[in-house]
């Protein structure tokens, strides 16, 4: 009796907290929505930061977040394929990070907005959301001219149906590329702002000034212009519009800002070698309010540490030194921008990947755009969030929350097939790595995790001979290397893996370490030493040498690279900067490279603690492990098996097929070397990539540090 008596309680009890706890969710949501006039808004600015109206008064906010990219491994943006259930999973991650602001480039489908009202609903504290407006890039390169009615009122139809979007209230029929679909979830009280258009490509900016010379001015309902030129006056109209659409059909408002980069800022850049980087000006500072938009204009820049050129060789940016006593050209550009605006200033996007491959170097700092490791990407990160938030700024958005399969960077877009780009993880190509949540090859785990551990290792061995065996496997990111052999001596002892992987060319020998092969070889795998371990690659397939030496003439010619079987083979090199000439410090710079063949030593495995995640092999008593990316063996696209073809017979760069590639071991112990024979591995095509999520080191260290800057 006494126990059903409890029973009956506790009921009683949870009944009584149930509709007051409904109660409180719902006042809440209307208590976060405030009323001036007959004007509602849930977000405002000063001249310096954000705040949020809560518990019936404006709260100052730090905004720190993330921008969340349209796609995963296996589809396009414009595809869609990030579902409801990867949105709800993911927000939760990023609320745990102490982030409390993510960013979207554009119109997304309704599993979003849904995702994002669902999680709101239940969470503690919401999400605040800044909904992007993109332009169309086609339509900017056709026509270069925003006053164009083909790209402004294009622009300004999307930002109205983004408005509608936000407020659940619209229906989009089916159209290619775009999102689309029934859009019932109000989140306009989660919508902190508005950030409107792209990174402006200067020669768009300056083609609108010539074009348009008679705009220079735009008197707006709650909008006007101050000195502005021609794309200025665009912006303002653009703003504008949306501002209209939204008070007049909604009565709501929200802050607003015109997207920027550091490309077309308002300082001069005296030393900066690229005229492109620094040839005009899009100054938000020239579009005003009115006091009929109550919320306010903001500023919204993408800033980096290592692009443009002049954040390593700008004199005032590299002899800065900050309080932790190092150089820092990132702060010292921060507060240089700081002090033009009047209005809060939003660093939209700052970011670090953890590639493999690199395209960019801050000579000062390391903070370089590629071949960085996860630890020192958060610790980067968190740098530069500080500076953000020391030097007034009303907040940053991390680029990017996931890893982006799908993304391509000037300096390895020719060496794959661009099609084909998010069915595999190319490691080299930077731009698909600027992730704090990655995709790693495999469905729940990977193949092969390089720790010098083999119990993984299903595959039979391709070749076992002379008391040394090889085995070989592959994903969608890796070909995986195993070589069990005795006694092996890291300083003392060398170990070749001679690759074939293209028919009808190759060297038969290895002048330079004197050794010969039984078939023609592409390249050679070589681990001697933590310093002295690299694949290197026939001469003759050395894409590298055909681009800048060959074909721009930007390094030295050598006839020698040119033939087949010339005995020769090249390390491997990824270019960093043409050939630049500094305009205030007249200087000429020459080619800048960097060898992405050199390969680290360390633990790939991230469940071990000493982890490194730029790691290419490892040594455990017997065991070697190594891994290489496909592209280091000039695999355009793995899913497919399409390899690099004859760089001189095709004149360039063009693809092939090709069913597997040959493989083999030369030992070198005691000056004596022990061969093996070279034997066929071949792996299987596939069209939908398997992948396992993982949260990256640099996320939870992030997250240490988004719980204390700026506060709550």
């Amino acid at each position: 009796m006494n126990i059903k008596r409890y029973f009956v309680f506790i009921i009683l009890i949870l009944l009584l907290i149930y509709p007051v706890n409904k109660a409180i969710k719902y006042k809440r949501s209307v208590d976060s929505i405030y009323k001036d006039g007959n004007i509602k808004y849930i977000s405002k600015v000063d001249e310096k930061y954000f705040y949020i109206y809560e518990d019936k008064k404006f709260k100052r906010i730090f905004i720190k977040g993330v921008n969340i990219g349209a796609s995963k491994p296996g589809f396009f943006p414009g595809e869609f394929g990030i579902t409801k259930e990867d949105y709800l999973r993911w927000f939760k991650y990023i609320q745990d990070m102490n982030a409390n602001t993510i960013r979207v480039y554009t119109r997304l489908m309704p599993e979003f907005y849904e995702a994002l009202y669902e999680y709101n609903k239940k969470a503690e504290k919401p999400i605040y959301l800044f909904q992007g407006v993109w332009i169309n890039e086609e339509d900017i390169l056709k026509y270069k001219d925003a006053h164009n009615p083909k790209i402004k009122e294009a622009a300004i139809e999307e930002t109205k149906k983004l408005i509608d979007i936000i407020h659940g209230n619209i229906s989009i029929e089916k159209e290619k590329g775009h999102a689309y679909g029934n859009y019932t979830k109000d989140v306009s009280k989660y919508v902190i702002g508005w950030i409107l258009g792209i990174e402006w490509d200067p020669e768009f900016v300056v083609e609108t000034n010539n074009k348009n010379k008679d705009k220079l001015s735009y008197d707006g309902k709650y909008l006007y212009t101050q000195n502005a030129s021609p794309f200025e006056v665009f912006l303002c109209e653009f703003a504008d519009e949306a501002i209209k659409y939204e008070t007049e059909k909604y009565g709501m408002q929200r802050p607003v800002a015109l997207s920027n980069w550091v490309t077309t800022d308002m300082l001069e850049h005296p030393n900066e070698p690229l005229e492109k980087e620094d040839m005009v000006t899009v100054n938000p500072e020239h579009i005003k309010s009115k006091n009929t938009f109550k919320p306010g204009l903001f500023a919204s820049y993408h800033i980096y540490p290592y692009y443009p050129d002049f954040m390593s060789y700008d004199k005032r940016y590299s002899t800065y030194i900050d309080e932790r006593g190092k150089i820092n050209p990132y702060r010292a550009y921060l507060k240089d921008l700081r002090k033009e605006h009047t209005m809060p200033v939003l660093v939209a996007e700052f970011g670090i990947p953890s590639s493999r491959g690199m395209a960019h170097i801050n000579i000062h700092t390391g903070y370089n755009q590629g071949f960085v490791e996860e630890k020192k990407q958060g610790e980067y990160l968190v740098s530069m969030l500080e500076d953000i938030y020391k030097e007034g700024y009303a907040g940053g958005l991390v680029f990017t929350w996931q890893d982006e399969w799908f993304k391509r960077t000037w300096n390895t877009m020719d060496l794959d097939l661009p099609d084909r780009r998010p069915y595999w993880k190319n490691v080299q190509t930077n731009e698909q790595m600027f992730g704090l949540l990655t995709f790693e090859p495999g469905e729940g785990k990977s193949v092969c995790y390089v720790d010098g551990e083999d119990s993984e290792w299903e595959v039979a061995p391709l070749i076992q001979q002379n008391n040394i065996s090889l085995s070989v496997n592959s994903d969608e990111g890796y070909v995986y290397f195993k070589i069990n052999v005795k006694d092996f001596d890291l300083e003392k002892d060398t170990l070749y893996i001679p690759i074939d992987i293209k028919e009808n060319q190759g060297n038969t020998k290895f002048s330079d370490e004197g050794l010969n092969f039984e078939r023609p070889v592409d390249f050679v795998i070589k681990i001697r030493g933590k310093e002295d371990s690299r694949i290197m690659v026939d001469a003759y397939y050395d894409h590298f040498y055909f681009e800048y030496s060959k074909r721009l003439k930007m390094e030295k010619e050598n006839s020698n690279f040119e033939v087949k079987d010339s005995g020769t083979f090249n390390n491997i090199y990824l270019c960093l900067n043409r050939p630049l000439v500094l305009p205030e410090d007249k200087r000429e710079l020459p080619l800048q490279k960097f060898e992405t063949g050199k390969l680290i030593f360390g633990v790939a495995n991230p469940n071990k603690v000493e982890f490194n995640s730029l790691a290419d092999y490892f040594i455990k008593g017997d065991v070697i492990e190594i891994r290489i990316p496909w592209q280091l063996l000039n695999v355009m696209d793995p899913s497919t098996k399409m390899v690099m073809d004859d760089l001189y017979l095709n004149k360039g760069i063009k693809p092939i097929k090709t069913e597997g590639f040959y493989v083999g071991i030369i030992l070198r112990k005691n000056d004596e070397d022990i061969y093996t024979p070279m034997k066929q591995y071949t792996w299987q095509t596939w069209d939908m990539p398997k992948y396992h999520e993982r949260l990256k080191k640099s996320y939870f260290i992030l997250k240490e540090a988004f719980k204390t800057i700026g506060g709550e």
